[in-house]
C-alpha cells in the first residue's frame, strides 16, 4: 500500500510538472502576442499567409464557391477573432435569459472542445465532460436550454430544431469562423487584452482581421471596472480594428456570485467571508489569470494559484499538492471536478460562478434585429 502510494505521488508529480510546463509556454505565447516585438515580426511574413488563406476561404463563402446553410429559425453567433477564451460561455448564458425574458425560446449549438464522437448530440445535465464538453455541459446546467454539440454546427443546428420545433431562436456558442452556418446576428467578444498586437496567427493572436463585421462588439471586462465601456479602451478598440458607427461597442461585465461547496451546493458563502483563511485558488480556463485578480480584488489573499491549461483534464491529484483551507474554482472547472471527486471529495473546494451583465442597449439591438427578421 505504501508503495502504491509513492507511485501515485511520483507520477502526481511527473504530471504536475508537464502540465507546468505546458502553461508556462502557453503564457509566453500570449506575453509575445500582446506586443510587436522581435518574434511577433519575425512571423509576420508567416501571418501574411495566415491572412491569405483565411481570406480566401472567407471569399469563397461570401460569393457563393462554398455553400451556406441557413436553419429554419434566427441564428446568433457569440465568438471571437482572438485565440484564447475570452468570456463567451457566461455571455451566452446571459443572452439565454435575456431572450427568454423577452418571450424567445432559444436552444444553443456547440462544438463541444476535445469531444471524439461523430454526428451530433443533446447535452443532459447528468453527461459527463468527456463526452459533452465542458462548456456546452456548463450551459446546460445553469440555463435548462435544449443544447446540441457537433464538429458541424449546421448539423447540430438541424438535429435541435428536429428535437424541439418550439425553439425558435439558436446561439451558437463560438462558430464565428464555421462560415457554412448561415448567421443573423455575429456579436464578437473581447476581454481587457483586446486584440493583442492586432497581428494574426502566428505573429499574433488574431483568427481573422479586427475589423471583420459583425453586428456588436461585446467587451468582457471585471466587475470592477466601470460597468460602462472606458473612453481610453474604446478609443483603443475602435484605433484597432478600425470599426465604423455600425458596429457598437457594449460592455459586458462579469459579476462573481456566492460560493458554493463542491460537495454540497446548498451550502454558500460570499466571497468576503473567506479573507481570514489561507485560501488557494486554481482555474483551468483560457485566462486564469483574470480569475485570481477578481477574489484578489474582494480581499482575498491566495497563498498559492494553479493556473492550468483551458480545458484542463483534472484527476483526484490535481489538489493534493495544495496546502491550504479552502481551494477556490471555477464553474467551468467544477462540472469536471464533480465526476473527478465523487470516490474521493475533497471539501475544501468551492466554485465561484460568474454572471455576464448586459447593457439593455445591447439586449434591444438583439431583440430589434430578431424583429425585423420576423417581419
Amino acid at each position: 500500500m505504501q508503495q502504491r502510494h509513492r507511485f501515485s505521488f511520483f507520477i502526481a508529480k511527473i504530471s504536475s510538472l508537464f502540465t507546468a510546463r505546458r502553461y508556462a509556454l502557453e503564457h509566453r505565447i500570449m506575453q509575445m502576442w500582446e506586443s510587436r516585438g522581435f518574434w511577433a515580426w519575425l512571423l509576420f511574413p508567416a501571418s501574411l499567409l495566415f491572412a491569405s488563406i483565411a481570406g480566401l476561404r472567407r471569399w469563397n463563402f461570401k460569393w457563393g464557391r462554398r455553400a451556406v446553410e441557413r436553419l429554419r429559425v434566427p441564428v446568433i453567433v457569440v465568438g471571437n477573432v482572438r485565440v484564447g477564451g475570452t468570456g463567451k460561455t457566461p455571455i451566452v448564458i446571459a443572452l439565454v435569459a435575456a431572450l427568454r425574458a423577452a418571450g424567445w425560446r432559444p436552444g444553443v449549438i456547440s462544438r463541444g472542445y476535445g469531444v471524439q464522437f461523430t454526428g451530433t448530440r443533446c447535452v443532459q445535465i447528468q453527461d459527463a465532460p468527456h463526452q459533452v464538453g465542458d462548456e456546452p455541459l456548463l450551459i446546460a446546467k445553469r440555463t435548462q436550454a435544449p443544447i446540441y454539440i457537433g464538429v458541424d454546427r449546421v448539423a447540430a443546428g438541424h438535429a435541435l430544431c428536429a428535437a424541439h420545433p418550439d425553439v425558435n431562436v439558436i446561439i451558437s456558442d463560438d462558430g464565428l469562423q464555421h462560415y457554412r452556418l448561415a448567421r443573423d446576428i455575429e456579436l464578437v467578444v473581447f476581454d481587457e487584452r483586446l486584440g493583442g498586437n492586432g497581428f494574426l496567427l502566428p505573429a499574433g493572436p488574431l483568427r481573422e482581421p479586427l475589423g471583420r463585421r459583425r453586428d456588436a462588439t461585446l467587451l468582457n471586462q471585471n466587475e470592477s471596472i466601470s460597468p460602462r465601456v472606458s473612453a481610453m479602451q474604446l478609443q483603443q478598440l475602435r484605433q484597432q480594428s478600425g470599426l465604423g458607427v455600425d458596429a457598437p461597442i457594449f460592455a459586458a461585465p462579469l459579476k462573481t456570485g456566492f460560493a458554493w461547496r463542491l460537495i454540497n451546493p446548498l451550502e454558500q458563502r460570499a466571497l468576503h467571508t473567506f479573507v481570514d483563511q489561507k485560501v488557494g485558488a486554481v482555474a483551468g480556463i483560457g485566462a486564469p489569470e483574470r480569475f485570481f485578480d477578481s477574489l484578489r480584488r474582494q480581499g482575498i489573499a491566495l497563498v498559492k494559484t494553479q493556473a492550468l491549461p483551458d480545458h484542463f483534464a483534472y484527476s483526484i491529484t490535481t489538489f493534493s499538492q495544495i496546502d491550504a483551507q479552502v481551494i477556490l474554482i471555477t464553474e467551468k472547472d467544477a462540472v469536471k471536478c464533480e465526476a473527478i471527486l465523487a470516490d474521493q471529495p475533497d471539501a475544501r473546494l468551492w466554485v465561484v460562478p460568474v454572471d455576464a451583465v448586459l447593457e439593455p442597449r445591447c439586449i434591444d439591438l438583439i431583440l430589434d434585429k430578431l424583429r425585423s427578421l420576423a417581419e
